[in-house]
């Protein structure tokens, strides 16, 4: 039977429940998901990512709930899976993102929608973007004090290379925490600096170029290249908008 009472604890997979056309089935979110602002508004929060209300999604009676397993604590979905039906993804990278958006569509009875969804993401991404050759190389930070990067093994490197660009910071895995020495050292051609988690903005860029005059740094769409729901139907004219972007500034 096709789920009536969704519980969804991860702002990308949110997005794309709305997108894929659910509305009423949607019953419960998390404050984080913040797409599309009209429908999210009305609908009942049940808390952050990390730290769910577990007695407001007891209350909602939820026939599904769809989590993360980056984006989510263990402790809390194991606790929920004692009790309902609940879908944990694990994505890190481009093919895992299509596959979710189709499982998910099956889940929901949009089978159709997500694959057309999923088709269309493929076909943006796959034409060739305006980028250097060789790549350049990026340190993409996800985080400010301590300063951290987005390096192997993450969705986020898997969609630099998807946008043309090389991972400064590949030797190492996930999340690291870096220095001003270890950014010097990498000696990166491009400094991103994610619009999320972490708030970069402008005044930030003067900050990481005194570290790394020869870099160029940019604040970029953090959600674009971290969320892997329908949001990934912008990442092909983002990406070559940023690349045309880059390309003036040399």
């Amino acid at each position: 039977m096709t789920p009536q009472r969704i519980v969804s604890v991860v702002p990308s997979q949110t997005e794309l429940l709305f997108d894929l056309g659910l509305d009423t089935e949607v019953a419960g979110i998390t404050r984080f998901c913040i797409h599309p602002a009209d429908k999210v508004q009305a609908k009942t929060k049940v808390g952050g990512t990390k730290t769910l209300n577990l007695d407001q999604i007891h209350a909602l009676q939820p026939d599904l709930i769809l989590a993360n397993k980056e984006e989510n604590t263990r402790e809390q979905i194991e606790a929920l899976q004692r009790q309902y039906p609940v879908y944990v993804t694990d994505i890190n990278t481009l093919p895992d993102a299509l596959a979710m958006i189709r499982a998910v569509g099956g889940l929901v009875g949009r089978e159709h929608e997500a694959e057309a969804m999923a088709q269309q993401i493929a076909s943006n991404l796959s034409s060739s973007f305006p980028h250097s050759s060789p790549p350049l190389s990026v340190a993409y930070f996800i985080w400010r004090k301590p300063y951290m990067v987005a390096a192997s093994n993450t969705f986020i490197d898997a969609m630099l290379e998807a946008a043309g660009f090389r991972n400064a910071f590949a030797s190492q895995t996930r999340y690291p925490e870096i220095t001003s020495d270890d950014l010097r050292a990498a000696h990166p051609d491009l400094i991103f600096l994610s619009s999320e988690p972490y708030p970069f903005a402008d005044k930030h860029r003067a900050e990481l170029n005194a570290i790394c005059p020869s870099a160029q740094a940019l604040v970029v769409d953090g959600e674009v290249f971290s969320w892997y729901g329908s949001r990934l139907l912008r990442a092909g004219d983002y990406f070559r908008t940023l690349n045309s972007k880059i390309a003036l500034l040399k």
